[in-house]
């Protein structure tokens, strides 16, 4: 059968060869990014199971730099395909960059967490516009397939998306966090396996590079648009990392003065860019505005599943098993998706939720101690000192670095520590004004021994957990409920809740469609605008959603139902299903053709910006960490004006979008 001639049949019959072979391609891309996704901020504050221990302000700094840069490596890595590389080639290295990332942050090294994290921007820009230009190009103009097919690849985008924070959850329990990212990076091999192996039939989805007389020279979109950005957010950056107070960097960050200027330009160009296009033209760049405000501001809220989100359900959600919520019931079915409630899940928890038993916690380290050993890195003169206040029942217990371990040794291994003959400690505070300690060993230092404080009680041997006797004493006021000795409470893994977005687009898509088809069928004039306001209109609601679980919670004084997250994701969907699949299309549409280059750089800076305060919003979070109702209703405030502008402008941009029938 001619492939560019599908036969008649259901939606996934009939499709040329190639498309699932993209499908796998990018299923298992979406796997690996979506892993990083959901642990990297988690991954970064971490003081209690080995993480990097940063300052909570530093961790979403992260998350949000590095989503920006996601989004916006795209537009280059299109530009480079279209007019060097061709799709496949660009693929092809997008997937070796993004699994070199991923296996650099599988070592742990301090040094290779910032450059693995470049790397996997680089990756992406090259992988993820030109992948999906591929699907498009399977098909030939007017074939009745293609939305089909896209249909079925971004199901293989949204099962890679569910399907990964099950990944870093199993991981991280059964060994560590960095084997959520080595086992990302073998996904993203098994990716490029398959693109090598279909290289031959994907040949017909390539684009032979080069440059067609209206595409904008690369030459005036750096001169234009990134060049401006890049300068001026430079010089934004360095006055507020150089001249401003920390009192004022603390909470709105060197690199968020940074990205706010260097939109500065952009903004200006566009406004300008109407005014010198012609009269034909001027209707549509300037309906690109609103466009953009209201995808940057819809991608600043949805990306908040890595930061605010995450932070609400490590901290503010009851995940302990038992609780009457889906995804607590998924981890005490699999409980290989629940780790242990360690000291900090008790903060806010009911005093009913049963504690580690008192022979379970070990109450003689200092605060930087405990901090040592949650961080799994310790100075043997820290040791030598612990080692004197032990009890004559607890034993300084030595593991093998390498090689085999015993069935018991393997127990006691997640509740040990690294030792060095020197680590550094460095003190520092939260957005909150509370002290965060961050224990780092020397690049290529090796750790002298691994040792754990283990506890011979009768015939049972188990390890015990470092906490200061003030925190141990808090933990038992009350003389709450305890579990076994050497057990821990067990609780869902926070990042899996994650996975609803995921979920709720493959469940909600056809209904939304069903909703918007019979409008139609009803003369109901729901036009591509509307669906903006709509999507931007129905983001708000998710925030004043969450501004309820607030309410609910007391401010977060107490633990509330993952139930609650589970509606905000279903909300923000929806949303989603409103706004998302039509915009960047929008951008194409709307533009001239001598202009798209220019246009999309546009759209891709918009969607950078509003990621990057994604992680600014997870910074606030910290610093209202008493206030969530507030928090949450400031997002709704934020999100609404944009929806109100939207509104205000409806007419101009309803008339726009049908002028160049888009």
């Amino acid at each position: 059968m001619n492939p560019t001639t599908p036969a008649a049949g259901s939606m996934f019959t009939g499709h040329p060869v190639g498309l699932y072979r993209l499908f796998f391609i990018e299923m298992w891309e979406r796997l690996g990014f979506y892993t990083i996704v959901a642990v990297l901020m988690l991954y970064a504050k971490d003081t209690e199971r080995g993480g990097l221990g940063l300052p909570a302000d530093f961790a979403n700094e992260i998350y949000g730099i590095y989503l920006a840069f996601v989004y916006f490596t795209p537009y280059l890595g299109g530009l480079l395909a279209d007019r060097f590389l061709g799709y496949r080639k660009s693929v092809l290295i997008g997937g070796l960059v993004f699994a070199a990332g991923f296996f650099l942050l599988g070592t742990g090294k301090s040094w290779t967490f910032p450059v693995g994290l470049v790397l996997l921007c680089i990756g992406n820009g090259f992988f993820k516009p030109n992948i999906s230009a591929m699907v498009g190009n399977l098909y030939v103009k007017g074939d009745p397939k293609r939305d089909a097919g896209f249909n079925i690849f971004y199901m293989g985008i949204n099962i890679g998306a569910f399907t990964a924070n099950f990944l870093a959850a199993y991981t991280r329990n059964e060994w560590f966090w960095e084997a959520a990212f080595l086992a990302a990076g073998f996904g993203m091999l098994a990716s490029v396996l398959i693109l090598l192996f279909s290289w031959k039939t994907l040949e017909r989805a390539d684009r032979v590079p080069g440059t067609n007389p209206e595409d904008t020279p690369f030459s005036e979109i750096l001169l234009k648009i990134l060049g401006p950005a890049f300068l001026v957010g430079t010089a934004g950056w360095a006055i507020a990392a150089f001249l401003l107070p920390t009192s004022v960097t603390k909470l709105v960050k060197a690199t968020d003065f940074g990205f706010l200027l260097g939109a500065i330009p952009i903004l200006l160009f566009f406004a300008n860019l109407s005014k010198r296009a012609s009269d034909e033209e001027k209707p549509g760049l300037r309906a690109l505005l609103p466009v953009y405000l209201a995808g940057g501001t819809f991608f600043m809220v949805l990306h908040l599943n890595g930061s605010a989100m995450t932070t609400w359900a490590d901290e503010n959600t009851a995940r302990h098993l038992g609780q009457p919520d889906p995804v607590v019931l998924v981890a005490d079915t699999f409980p290989v998706f629940a780790g242990s409630a360690y000291p900090s899940y008790y903060g806010n928890a009911d005093a009913s939720v049963p504690r580690p038993h008192r022979d379970t916690l070990l109450p003689i380290a200092s605060e930087q101690q405990t901090k040592m050993f949650g961080q799994k890195r310790m100075d043997a003169a820290s040791l030598a000192e612990l080692t004197a206040k032990l009890p004559p029942e607890v034993k300084v217990e030595i593991l093998p670095l390498t090689g085999a371990l015993t069935d018991e040794q393997k127990a006691w291994k997640k509740f040990s520590v690294d030792v060095f003959a020197k680590v550094d400690v460095v003190e520092d505070t939260d957005a909150h004004g509370l002290p965060v300690t961050t224990v780092k060993a020397a690049d290529g230092a090796k750790a002298e021994q691994r040792v754990a404080f283990v506890r011979t009680a009768g015939a049972q041997r188990y390890p015990t957990y470092l906490v200061t006797p003030a925190r141990f004493a808090k933990l038992y006021d009350g003389n709450p409920p305890t579990v076994e000795p050497g057990q821990y409470l067990r609780t869902a893994n926070s990042e899996l809740y994650q996975s609803w977005n995921a979920f709720f687009v493959i469940v909600l898509t056809p209904l939304v469609m069903l909703f918007f088809a019979r409008l139609l069928r009803q003369g109901v004039d729901f036009s591509t605008a509307r669906k903006i306001f709509a999507g931007m209109a129905i983001t708000a609601l998710a925030a004043l959603f969450m501004a309820l679980a607030g309410i609910v919670g007391e401010n977060g004084a107490h633990k509330v139902s993952g139930m609650w997250l589970m509606g905000f994701y279903a909300i923000v969907t929806v949303g989603e299903l409103c706004l998302s699949p039509m915009a960047l299309s929008l951008v194409t549409k709307l533009s001239p053709k001598r202009f798209v280059g220019l246009t999309m750089g546009g759209w891709f800076f918009a969607s950078a910006v509003g990621n990057k305060f994604s992680g600014f919003l997870g910074v606030l979070q910290g610093a209202m960490a008493d206030k969530p109702t507030l928090f949450f209703l400031t997002i709704a405030g934020a999100v609404a004006l944009v929806a109100f502008y939207i509104l205000s402008v409806l007419p101009k941009l309803d008339t726009a979008i049908k002028k160049y029938g888009a």
